[in-house]
């Protein structure tokens, strides 16, 4: 269905005013969707947000419980990466479609209770993990579909994003911001997602790894692994190599190995253009031996509306089958919950084998009910409201002692920088929305 066609709109909130700036862009564009109301803690956010509300009739809410009242299909959830399941409860429960950010999850206990959620109240839930629908890891998915390479037998996948020249803007000098206390195999989706979406197939055990945290790390406050590698084994036996974290040279890259070839993208960051070329080398016929080879920049439908979009274009392609399968339209693509807790628990678990001297850990498949009983209690994670008497530590190491001078400098970073950019769009909505948001 193409952008301009006619159809019923559905009606859709958001939870956070500065990252979900993306979905709400995309609302105000679009011919399946239309943005109705938008919720924030703060009010700087929302006010950035009503500047640029003109032509559009849309509710402003500073109040999650009153926010989800509000006559809509369907919530974005834009929050923190690590508070996004307790909120997509809350949604769902009162009869709103999800389309939840990265995180899905932080512990097996809400990954427990998400997908219980769903299963009771019927909702659609859609997880949002764009690299899934990046123009090459896309392809992937459809030429593996296709047969092309043949059967998985090991794919290699990396997310490396060194944040630290930008660590004051993403913590904003706060010393228990969830970046500052993440473990180093958390953020893992990026990775692992486009890999598992491709195949369709389950992970069923891990082994993590992980680094110790480096001097880029601990000058800006971070607690953590500077990165992370998980060795996962999918149920056919098949073997991913999966890296992430903050090393030096940005890169994200995606490679397939089959029983009958090889498929990858350029590496590089997102809007550099090379993750939208593929390469492909491939025999028409496994162990025939007449490999081809080919490489080309795939086209979509609906590229030319998303291309303005951020990650690729792939920000645009996740709202735009979520607005579809609410619709009905049974060729959206949507990453649902089963799946979308497929591609975190090689982190969450794989952060286990690491604590526990890199041993392998099976992963349960908790689409299975008797299968997630032993989990539906376990609160372990790095953040002690929540973790309880379950707290673990932010490295194998132990949780490093940093000293609140570097937190006060971060914090110093970070107005100066809002100072320079003063009366800016993102200097008023990173430096308050960011750090505040619901």
């Amino acid at each position: 269905m193409l952008w301009g066609a006619k159809m019923k709109k559905i009606k859709i909130g958001v939870l956070g005013g500065y990252r979900g700036t993306s979905m709400i862009s995309y609302c105000k564009k679009a011919d399946n969707a239309e943005i109705v109301a938008i919720c924030d803690k703060s009010p700087e956010v929302l006010e950035a947000q009503k500047e640029r509300a003109e032509g559009y009739d849309i509710t402003f809410y500073d109040n999650f419980d009153e926010f989800i009242e509000h006559d809509m299909d369907a919530v974005v959830l834009a929050n923190y990466a690590n508070e996004h399941a307790p909120f997509a409860i809350k949604a769902m429960k009162k009869g709103k479609h999800v389309f939840s950010e990265v995180l899905p999850v932080q512990t097996m206990k809400e990954a427990v209770e998400l997908i219980e959620a769903v299963e009771e109240t019927g909702m659609i839930y859609a997880y949002g993990e764009n690299y899934c629908f990046m123009p090459a890891p896309y392809e992937m998915k459809k030429l593996y579909g296709e047969g092309k390479i043949g059967e998985i037998e090991y794919a290699e996948c990396e997310y490396i994003h060194n944040c630290a020249p930008i660590w004051h803007a993403l913590t904003y000098g706060e010393k228990d911001h969830w970046r500052n206390n993440m473990y180093s195999t958390f953020y893992c989706t990026h990775s692992l997602g486009p890999i598992i979406h491709a195949t369709g197939l389950r992970p069923v055990s891990v082994v993590g790894f992980e680094s110790s945290n480096n001097h880029r790390g601990i000058k800006g406050g971070n607690k953590s692994g500077s990165f992370a590698v998980e060795m996962v084994t999918l149920e056919n036996g098949a073997l991913i190599k999966s890296i992430h974290g903050g090393l030096y040279v940005d890169s994200i890259w995606f490679s397939m190995y089959g029983s009958k070839g090889r498929m990858e993208c350029g590496r590089e960051v997102p809007d550099s253009g090379r993750i939208r070329k593929i390469y492909i080398k491939s025999d028409e016929i496994a162990e025939a031996y007449k490999i081809t080879e080919e490489s080309y920049e795939p086209k979509r439908e609906l590229d030319e509306q998303g291309g303005n979009f951020g990650h690729g274009g792939s920000d645009f392609y996740v709202m735009w089958n979520f607005a579809e399968k609410i619709k009905g339209n049974p060729e959206a693509d949507i990453i649902d919950v089963y799946e979308a807790i497929d591609m975190f628990l090689p982190g969450i678990l794989g952060y286990r084998s690491i604590l526990n001297g890199n041993i392998p850990i099976d992963i349960p498949n908790l689409r299975d009910k008797k299968a997630r009983d032993e989990w539906r209690n376990d609160t372990a994670c790095t953040i002690p409201e929540v973790a309880g008497d379950m707290l673990l530590p932010t490295c194998a190491t132990g949780t490093p002692e940093i000293e609140d001078e570097i937190y006060d400098r971060m914090k110093k970073l970070w107005e100066e920088e809002c100072e320079k950019k003063d009366g800016s769009y993102r200097a008023s909505t990173f430096k308050q929305g960011m750090r505040k948001k619901n």
